[in-house]
C-alpha cells in the first residue's frame, strides 16, 4: 500500500534541502562583517526563537536523546562554520556529507534500521558525483579544517540519530535547545563583532527564519516517517543547489565538470528516493519500530 506520510515527508525533506542552500549566499553577506562563530550563534538565537513562536505544545523533558540531539546539531552548525574559515568551503561540504556512511554504520546497532545494498550504492554514487561537482575547488593541506568538516559530518550523523529516536514524541525541541547551544557559544563573538548594515542583518534574519529555522521545522515532522539515512540521504541535493544562488545572485557560472558532478547527485537522489517508494508500496520497505 502506498504511504501518504513517507512520501510527504520525502518532499519535506527537498524543501528543507532547498532552505538550507541559501546558506552559502546569506553567510557570505554576513561574514564579510562577523566571523564565523558569531555567524552560527547570531542565525542560532533567531532559528530559536522562530521555532519557539512556531510550535505548540513544546516538551523539554532533557531526555538522554533530546540532549543528545540538541548537542549534536549545536556541534555540527559550529563545527561547519568553524572549518569554513580553515578550509575551503568545497572541502568543509564534502567532508560534511560524509554523514549517511556514518549513519549507514550505526543505523542498525542505534536504531534497527539496517542499510541496504541500494543505500550503499546511493552513497558511494552521490560522494562521487560530489567530488567531481567540487573537484575545481578542493585543496589539501588543511589538515585542522578538514578534520573539523568530518567531525561536523559526524555530529550531524549523530543528531539526525537522536532526532530519530524520537520519532514517537517531538525533535523540535533537540533543535531549539541545540540553536541556544549555538547562540551561547557564538556570544562572545558577536559582542566583539562590528556592527551590521541593513543588508547583513536582512541575511542574519533569512538565516536564522528560512535557512535554519523553516528548514528544521520540517526536518523535525519529516524525520518522524523517513529512516535516518533518508533524512541525510536527501537533502544531500543541498550543496548541489548552494551554486545555483550564486548564479543568480553574481553569475557565477559553474565549470562542466561540476554540471557532470551536480547531475550524478541529482540522480542518485532522485532514483534513491523513488526506489523508497516503490518499496513502500509493496509492502516491503516499512520502517522497523
Amino acid at each position: 500500500m502506498k504511504d501518504p506520510a513517507h512520501s510527504r515527508s520525502l518532499v519535506l525533506l527537498v524543501v528543507a534541502a532547498l532552505c538550507w542552500s541559501l546558506g552559502g549566499l546569506l553567510i557570505k553577506r554576513v561574514g564579510a562583517f562577523w566571523p564565523g562563530l558569531a555567524v552560527a550563534g547570531g542565525r542560532g538565537a533567531i532559528a530559536a526563537v522562530f521555532l519557539v513562536a512556531t510550535n505548540r505544545g513544546l516538551r523539554f523533558h532533557f531526555s538522554r536523546d533530546q540532549i543528545l540531539g540538541a548537542i549534536g546539531y549545536a556541534a555540527c552548525t559550529i563545527t561547519f562554520c568553524w572549518a569554513t574559515t580553515l578550509t575551503t568551503a568545497a572541502n568543509a561540504i564534502l567532508l560534511q556529507y560524509t554523514a549517511p556512511i556514518w549513519i549507514a554504520l550505526a543505523g542498525a546497532w542505534l536504531l534497527g534500521e539496517r542499510a541496504t545494498r541500494a543505500d550503499w550504492i546511493t552513497i558511494a554514487i552521490v560522494l562521487g558525483g560530489m567530488a567531481l561537482f567540487f573537484a575545481d575547488s578542493l585543496e589539501f593541506g588543511h589538515v585542522m579544517g578538514d578534520v573539523l568538516a568530518v567531525i561536523s559530518g559526524v555530529c550531524f550523523a549523530g543528531m539526525t540519530l537522536a532526532l530519530r529516536k524520537q520519532k514517537d514524541t517531538s525533535a523540535s525541541e533537540s533543535i531549539i535547545i541545540g540553536n541556544a547551544l549555538a547562540c551561547l557559544v557564538g556570544l562572545p563573538w558577536i559582542v566583539r563583532a562590528p556592527a551590521l548594515d541593513s543588508g547583513a542583518w536582512l541575511s542574519l534574519a533569512l538565516l536564522g527564519v528560512v535557512q535554519l529555522g523553516i528548514s528544521y521545522w520540517l526536518y523535525a515532522r519529516a524525520i518522524k516517517h523517513v529512516t535516518a539515512l533518508e533524512a541525510v540521504l536527501i537533502p544531500v541535493i543541498e550543496p548541489i543547489l548552494n551554486p545555483v544562488w550564486v548564479l543568480i545572485a553574481f553569475g557565477e557560472k559553474p565549470s562542466r565538470l561540476a554540471l557532470v558532478g551536480g547531475v550524478i547527485v541529482l540522480g542518485a537522489v532522485t532514483w534513491r528516493a523513488t526506489h523508497s517508494v516503490r518499496v513502500r508500496r509493496l509492502g516491503t520497505g516499512a520502517i522497523p519500530s
